[in-house]
């Protein structure tokens, strides 16, 4: 169960902005940086998302409609669910952190490797994957703007404008400059994707250095985090769960039952760090604390299930030529396998 390279590299900043956090100008033009790079990275999500090609696959429409659900419904509920915890095993800014990494989309590119790995429906991976992704950034601030309201760590109505101006803007923007742009993206593909980790290196800088300089990680003991581990490996154990034998009851077939628990279990942290450093502001640390210790989490447990699945007596090998109707190999992640 290796370690994600790339998490190694977000604890690696976190540690910098421990040792070294941005103050002053510093800190102004790293804020700077950071809403820009949020920007950048949400326009390259528009350009790299053919919107014919995406539509094409809504003909599986059950399936999607089941990721949908799992990652909008059934785990926001549970993540409500866990408010029964305060202050017994989480504070509530770990609560709220929490809560707020249920409402996040789901991952592309790891749901994509695993369902492969497992033999799975490759291509019906990748679409419910992006159209989770394209959902999220319209859903995942409504439920914020519901479910946390005022007491998401400064969470407000001018959130929502900053979303709508950080996020959705440069979204549509990458997709109406597509025509023009969308060649470019795909040829440099490797070169941009470099460009989208540093981005998010500088949003999780940005995030840590101001919860460093508000002293709010005096507030998180090894007893919390401790407790914070265990919630998010019941919640994993949850879903896995669910979406596997859930899809089993509404009679998918093996395939499909593997991209379901893949792409319905798993939350992208490539989404989810610009969309908390936009929504918590100086309290994004501790907010985006419980996404990252999940996207670690199940990264390893689902390598081990992958891994299983391909050994199953009816595995057979997929068929990696998608059909019309799923046949956009799109990613709206930040094409690094940390979605």
């Amino acid at each position: 169960m290796p370690i994600d390279p790339y998490i190694l590299l977000l604890l690696g900043t976190v540690g910098l902005a421990a040792l070294l956090p941005a103050r002053g100008t510093g800190a102004e033009v790293a804020s700077g940086a950071s809403t820009a790079a949020i920007a950048f990275l949400f326009l390259l999500y528009g350009a790299r998302l053919s919107t014919r090609e995406a539509m094409d696959g809504v003909r599986h429409w059950r399936l999607h409609l089941t990721v949908l659900a799992c990652t909008f419904v059934v785990f926001p509920l549970l993540g409500l669910a866990t408010r029964g915890l305060e202050p017994v095993f989480l504070d509530h800014s770990l609560h709220t952190g929490l809560l707020f990494l249920t409402l996040v989309p789901s991952t592309v590119q790891s749901s994509i490797a695993f369902t492969s790995m497992a033999r799975g429906n490759v291509p019906a991976a990748i679409c419910a994957g992006s159209f989770s992704s394209l959902v999220g950034i319209v859903l995942t601030p409504l439920l914020a703007a519901a479910l946390l309201g005022g007491s998401g760590g400064g969470f407000s109505a001018d959130s929502l404008v900053k979303i709508v101006l950080q996020l959705l803007v440069p979204f549509l923007a990458g997709q109406l400059l597509r025509r023009w742009i969308g060649g470019f993206v795909a040829r440099h593909k490797r070169v941009l994707g470099l460009v989208d980790r540093g981005s998010i290196l500088l949003v999780v800088y940005t995030a840590f250095s101001e919860g460093m300089v508000e002293g709010i990680w005096h507030q998180v003991s090894p007893l919390r985090l401790g407790g914070l581990l265990a919630v998010e490996a019941v919640l994993l154990a949850i879903m896995l769960a669910l979406t596997w034998y859930g899809s089993k009851a509404l009679r998918f077939g093996r395939e499909d039952r593997i991209a379901i628990q893949f792409a319905g279990s798993k939350k992208s942290l490539a989404s989810g760090l610009p969309m908390a450093s936009v929504l918590f502001g100086a309290q994004a640390s501790l907010a985006v604390l419980p996404l990252m210790l999940f996207h670690q989490m199940q990264l390893m447990v689902c390598a081990v299930i992958a891994k299983r699945r391909a050994r199953d007596p009816e595995a057979a090998e997929p068929s990696l030529t998608p059909d019309p109707a799923a046949a956009s190999r799109i990613s709206v992640g930040t094409g690094t396998r940390s979605d």
